[in-house]
C-alpha cells in the first residue's frame, strides 16, 4: 500500500491539466452519489451543491484528497464506472479504445488503476495541441470592430455620466422635498398622538360613565325583578290560600248537602227546623265514627260501599300496592299498570283519586302516562310517601270522606287519627281484578 501511494502521489505530480481538470470533473460528480460515511470529512459540505458548483469550489480540496485517500479513489472509481460502463471496463481491463478521447482515458485510467494507467496517462502528455492558425484580416476586422466599439462605449459613457449629472440633481432636489415632507408628518404625527390622546381619554372617561350607569341599570333591573317576583309570589299565595279555601268549603258543603239529602230519603224525615228538643240537654258527645259501616278493612262489599260515598277521595299508597301486587315486575311498569286501572275505576264510579310514589325509588326523570282523572304525585327529595299522604289528608276539609289504601300499619293508624278511613291493598287490588 505505501508503495501504491508514492505511485499515485508522483503520477499525480505529473498530471496534464486537461487530464486533471476531467478527473477532478468525474470525481465532484460522483461526490453527490456516494453515502456520507464514504466521504471524507473535508469534502462532506460540497456534496449537496450541484455538480457545477461542487466541481469548482471543492477542486482544491478534492485533489489532495484522491492522491491519498485510497479508499475514497476507489469508490469514486466505483460510481465512475457506473456511470461510463462500456468505456470504464474496457480501460480497467487494459483494451484499448481507438475511438476514445485520450484525456478521457487517462482520467479513468488515474481512477480506477489499472495495471498499465501511467502508461495512458503518460500517453495523454505527449498529446500536442494543435497549433492555432491565425487570420490577418480577422484580426484586423476584430480590431475595427473593438475600435468602434470603445468609441461607442465612450459615447454612451459620456451620455451616462450627463445622466446621472441631471440624476443627482433631481435626487437632491427629491431628497429637500422628502425631508420636508418627513418633517410635515412628524408635525402631523404628533398632533394626531396628541390627539388620539385626548381621544383616550374621552373614551375612557366614557367607559367609566357608561359602566356606573350599567351598574346602576342593573340594580335598578335586579331590584324591580325582585319587588316583582315578591309581588307575583304574594299574589300566588294569596290566589293559592282563597282558591284552595274556597275548594275546601265548597267540597265541605257539597259533602254535607249530598249527605244530609240521602239521610233525609232514608229516614224520611220531614222538613223542619235545625233545633231538636234532645239537643237542650247537656252531656258529653261521643267521638266521631270512622267513615262508612264499621266492617273490616278486607271486606271485599266495604270498598265500594266507601266509593258510593258522596265527594269521596281515594288517596293510595302506590308502591305498597304495585309490590304487593306486581312484586316482580320492574318499577316502571309497576306504576303504569296501577294508574292504568284507577283510571277505569275512575271512569265507573266518578270518584277523585291520587296515587302517591316514593321519590326515593327514582334513578332518573319519570315517563308515565296517567289517564284523566288519576293524580300522581312523588315525594319530594328527603320525604317519604307516607308524609305525603299524611299533608293529603290533613288539606282536606273536615267532614269529607277520604279512604287511604295502604297495608302499613303506622300509615293506617296515623291517618285515622286525621278522620280518614284505611283499606288494605289486597282490597284494591281485588276490585282492581273483579274490574
Amino acid at each position: 500500500m505505501a508503495e501504491a501511494g508514492t505511485a499515485a502521489g508522483s503520477a499525480a505530480t505529473v498530471l496534464p491539466e486537461p487530464v486533471r481538470q476531467r478527473v477532478l470533473s468525474l470525481a465532484a460528480q460522483a461526490l453527490g452519489q456516494l453515502p456520507a460515511t464514504d466521504i471524507p470529512p473535508p469534502l462532506r459540505r460540497f456534496a449537496s451543491f450541484a455538480p457545477g458548483k461542487r466541481a469548482k469550489l471543492s477542486a482544491s480540496v478534492l485533489g489532495p484528497i484522491l492522491e491519498t485517500d485510497e479508499h475514497f479513489r476507489r469508490m469514486v472509481g466505483f460510481e465512475v464506472r457506473r456511470e461510463h460502463p462500456e468505456l470504464a471496463d474496457a480501460v480497467a481491463e487494459g483494451v484499448a479504445v481507438p475511438a476514445a478521447e485520450p484525456v478521457e482515458v487517462a482520467a479513468l485510467a488515474y481512477l480506477l488503476r489499472p495495471d498499465d494507467w501511467e502508461k495512458l496517462v503518460a500517453a495523454a502528455a505527449q498529446i500536442v495541441p494543435e497549433p492555432v492558425k491565425t487570420d490577418d484580416q480577422a484580426i484586423s476586422r476584430l480590431a475595427d470592430q473593438l475600435d468602434q466599439a470603445r468609441t461607442e462605449t465612450r459615447q454612451v459613457r459620456e451620455r451616462l455620466r450627463e445622466q446621472v449629472s441631471e440624476l443627482k440633481a433631481e435626487n437632491t432636489t427629491l431628497r429637500r422635498k422628502l425631508n420636508e415632507a418627513r418633517q410635515r408628518i412628524t408635525g402631523l404625527q404628533q398632533n394626531l398622538e396628541l390627539r388620539t390622546a385626548e381621544a383616550e381619554s374621552a373614551d375612557e372617561r366614557v367607559d367609566a360613565a357608561r359602566a356606573d350607569v350599567d351598574r346602576e341599570l342593573r340594580r335598578l333591573r335586579a331590584r324591580i325583578t325582585e319587588l316583582e317576583a315578591v309581588e307575583h309570589a304574594a299574589r300566588r299565595t294569596a290566589g293559592q290560600e282563597r282558591e284552595l279555601a274556597s275548594t275546601r268549603t265548597r267540597l265541605l258543603l257539597d259533602t254535607l248537602v249530598e249527605a244530609a239529602a240521602g239521610l233525609r230519603r232514608e229516614l224520611a224525615l220531614p222538613p223542619g227546623g235545625e233545633l231538636r228538643p234532645a239537643d237542650t240537654v247537656a252531656g258529653v258527645e261521643p267521638s266521631a265514627a270512622p267513615v262508612g259501616r264499621s266492617a273490616p278493612d278486607d271486606d271485599p262489599a266495604l270498598f265500594d260501599e266507601l266509593l258510593a260515598l258522596p265527594q269521596v277521595h281515594l288517596i293510595v299508597d302506590g308502591y305498597n300496592v304495585t309490590k304487593t301486587a306486581w312484586p316482580t315486575s320492574p318499577l316502571h311498569s309497576q306504576r303504569q299498570r296501577l294508574v292504568t286501572a284507577l283510571g277505569a275505576l275512575v271512569a265507573q264510579r266518578r270518584v277523585e283519586v291520587t296515587v302517591v310514589f316514593d321519590g326515593a325509588e327514582l334513578s332518573g326523570p319519570v315517563q308515565l302516562n296517567s289517564p284523566r282523572g288519576v293524580r300522581v304525585r312523588f315525594s319530594p327529595a328527603g320525604v317519604i310517601a307516607d308524609e305525603v299522604i299524611r299533608q293529603l289528608v290533613r288539606a282536606e276539609p273536615p267532614g269529607r270522606p277520604v279512604v287511604v289504601v295502604s297495608s302499613d300499619r303506622e300509615v293506617a293508624d296515623s291517618i285515622k287519627s286525621l278522620g280518614a278511613r284505611a283499606l288494605s291493598a289486597a282490597t284494591l287490588i281485588s276490585r282492581i281484578g273483579r274490574a
